[in-house]
Formats: C-alpha cells, sequence, structure tokens
C-alpha cells in the first residue's frame, strides 16, 4: 500500500501585504508632535513649523531596531562587519476633520496612510500656548475620535466603491466565482465598518483575509498610541489625559500605548552621554521612550529577524512572521530560495548557554529544516542551496 500523503496544514494568513519591506506612517492631527518626534526618530532635520501643513509631502527615514540579541551575537563573533534590522517610517502631514471629504488636502493625505502597513497615530496631551490646536483646544478622545473617523469613513467610501464595480461585472457575468465571493466579503466588511469598527479588529477567516489584503483598507492597518506629554508630566509620570485615553482606545479601537515626551526626546539629543546619564539621575527617569517605539512598530506589523553570523559579517535578516525557510533565504539572494536544500538552524539561547557553535551541534542543538519550516524569531540560520550554474554553497 502507497504511504498516506502528508496533510498540508492550514495556510495562516496575516491582514496586510505579504513583503519583507513594511512601513509604519505617522498620523494624527496637526501640531500634535509628529514632526518633532520623526526628527528625533531619525536625526533628519525635516521642516517641523508650527504650521498646520508644514509637511505636505510624507517623509520617509530608517531607523535601526535595537535588539540585545544582535549585540551580544556581534560582540561574540567579533566580525568585520555587522547591520542591524531596520524599520522604515514615514512622516505624514496632519489630518484634519472631514478629510476623507478632501478638507485640508485630506485625500492625499489619507492616500499616504494607504501606503504603509502599521500606524503610529500621534496624539497630544501636552499644553502649549504657543502651539496652536486645529480644533481650539486639547481633548485627546475627540482627537483620536476624528482620525479614527476619518479612516473608517475612508474605508467605507473605498469598499462601496468596489462592490458598485464588483456588482457590474457580476450583472454581465452571474457565474464569476472569484467576483462573487469578494462581493460577499466586501459585504460584511461594509457592514463591520458601518458599525464604526475597524477591520483589523475582527477574527477574519483566512479566505476572507486573502480578499481583504486586496483592497488595502486603512482600518485593516495596526495601530500603535504615542501620546506626546509635556516634559514635566513625562519625568512624573503622570498625565491627566491617561486614563481616558486608555478607556477610549480599550472601547474603540484596540493598540498599545506608548507615553512620551517628543520634546524631552529632542533634548536629550543634543547632550553628551554623561550629560544624558546625569539629567536621568537627577530626575529619576530610567530611559529614553524611542527604542521602545521603534520595536513596537516593528513587530506591531509582524515583522521578525533572523541572524547570519560569521567572522565576516553579523547580519539581521527581515522577514514578516510565518514565512517559510526557502522564501527567508529568498530574501539573501533569490538564487538561494531557487536551489533551496535546507536551512541549519539554532537559537540565539542555545549559543548563549553553550557558548559556541561547536557545542550547540554537540548537544544536538544544531537542526537541519527543510522547506516547511517556519523560521522563528531569533533563529540562527546557515541556507544550503544548489543552483546548477553555481552549484552547491
Amino acid at each position: 500500500m502507497a504511504p498516506k500523503k502528508k496533510e498540508e496544514e492550514p495556510k495562516v494568513l496575516l491582514l496586510g501585504r505579504p513583503k519583507n519591506t513594511l512601513k509604519m506612517g505617522l498620523v494624527g492631527l496637526p501640531n500634535v508632535g509628529k514632526s518633532t518626534t520623526f526628527n528625533v526618530l531619525t536625526k533628519l532635520n525635516i521642516p517641523a513649523e508650527n504650521y498646520p501643513f508644514c509637511t505636505i509631502d510624507p517623509h520617509e527615514a530608517k531607523v535601526n531596531v535595537v535588539d540585545e540579541r544582535f549585540d551580544w551575537l556581534v560582540d561574540h563573533f567579533k566580525p568585520k562587519s555587522s547591520v542591524h534590522a531596520y524599520l522604515s517610517i514615514f512622516d505624514i502631514a496632519g489630518l484634519v476633520k472631514n478629510a476623507h471629504l478632501g478638507e485640508g488636502l485630506g485625500n492625499n493625505f489619507l492616500s499616504n496612510i494607504a501606503a504603509v502597513d502599521g500606524i503610529y497615530h500621534v496624539v497630544r496631551a501636552f499644553e502649549n500656548e504657543d502651539i496652536i490646536h486645529t480644533e481650539g483646544n486639547i481633548n485627546p478622545v475627540r482627537d483620536m475620535e476624528i482620525i479614527n473617523s476619518e479612516l473608517i469613513y475612508k474605508d467605507i467610501s473605498n469598499c462601496e466603491r468596489n462592490l458598485e464595480e464588483i456588482s457590474k461585472v457580476l450583472n454581465r457575468n452571474k457565474k464569476d466565482k472569484i467576483k462573487q465571493n469578494e462581493h460577499d466579503v466586501l459585504t460584511i466588511v461594509l457592514e463591520h465598518l458601518k458599525e464604526h469598527k475597524w477591520i483589523k479588529d475582527r477574527a477574519w477567516k483566512s479566505s476572507e483575509i486573502e480578499v481583504i489584503n486586496e483592497f488595502n483598507f486603512l482600518t485593516a492597518k495596526p495601530v500603535v498610541y504615542l501620546v506626546n506629554m509635556s516634559e514635566h508630566d513625562f519625568i512624573r509620570q503622570k498625565n491627566k489625559y491617561l486614563a481616558k485615553i486608555y478607556n477610549w482606545v480599550q472601547e474603540k479601537n484596540k493598540g498599545t500605548i506608548i507615553p512620551y515626551c517628543a520634546e524631552f526626546e529632542q533634548k536629550i539629543l543634543s547632550m553628551t552621554e554623561s550629560e544624558k546619564e546625569e539629567y536621568f539621575k537627577a530626575n529619576n527617569i530610567k530611559n529614553s521612550m524611542l527604542n521602545k517605539i521603534i520595536k513596537t512598530g516593528y513587530y506591531e506589523i509582524n515583522l521578525i529577524h533572523f541572524f547570519t553570523c560569521g567572522q565576516d559579517e553579523v547580519k539581521c535578516w527581515t522577514i514578516r512572521k510565518g514565512t517559510k525557510a526557502p522564501q527567508a533565504a529568498g530574501v539573501i539572494h533569490t538564487d538561494f530560495e531557487k536551489g533551496f536544500i535546507c536551512a541549519e538552524v539554532y537559537k540565539y539561547t542555545d549559543l548563549v548557554e553553550f557558548k559556541s557553535e561547536g557545542e550547540v551541534k554537540a548537544n544536538g542543538k544544531y537542526l537541519q529544516k527543510g522547506k516547511d519550516y517556519v523560521v522563528e524569531d531569533g533563529d540562527i540560520i546557515f541556507f544550503k542551496f544548489n543552483v546548477s550554474s553555481s552549484g552547491k554553497k
């Protein structure tokens, strides 16, 4: 009797584009501290004047993703070169109320949000008479509701337009199963949006996610809330708006909340290490929030990285969560994926425990994995591949 075929595991799909080069976008109302935050994150000097539309075109920058494992590996292998994982961040000009109707260059800004994969929603929770607020006063919950609603309204508009186009096709050919499926899924999506809910906050089936991903909805993107406080509030770790912000996020649109102070982060950039240490100690500050902001964004859009290690180079390779070994190999070079033989894998934690690759092997922790292996965050990998023109590597 022929051996029973191994059943394939059901494919797990994630909302969003299935790419490794994913981006976060800084989104918020004008004058909430987005451009200051971007300047600090990237140490780039882009315009950040006190004017509602001073950043009309989005600015992009790449920032290092700090990883203690990477630092340890560099110290351990002492390579000639080392390459961090990085995150791409866009600074998107401020949205205003009724942006979905074109207010305040709204359509341009909303299309810029469509170009990113996750949202840093910058929320203003500081008072400053010199920095005007487009809504007249400080009210973070109202501001979050404005952004939340604008993105929902834009998705409703896009969903209705796509349903209309699909209906025209179905009127001409009622047997088109693909279009019928799209119509069925988008009808559910539209009902969900009209309940004022984000697409990301529903448990979708994989077959539905496959359709949803084709339309790049704004509310399918994960959100990280950056609550920009005054330096005084940041130092004392208290702010009168935080409880209200937390309650709104839990009730309306879940996401990680990171309280920080853009002004404080900007100030310490110009300090020497000793000045910074002294300032932190004097004010009982544990650390800057920048690394937490970057790492949270990186993992929220389902990015992870594996390492390749040796005396020449230690490098982080960014992939999307759920990526299998051949596709991970393809991130290094397309030949690696085409001629994939196997992945020799061991864990960072095992190297730390056993001190050397030889000891990792001796303890049975150096494993050979095939094409179905799903790469995990922090794996150390050596790929074997065979391409006829270049031979085995």
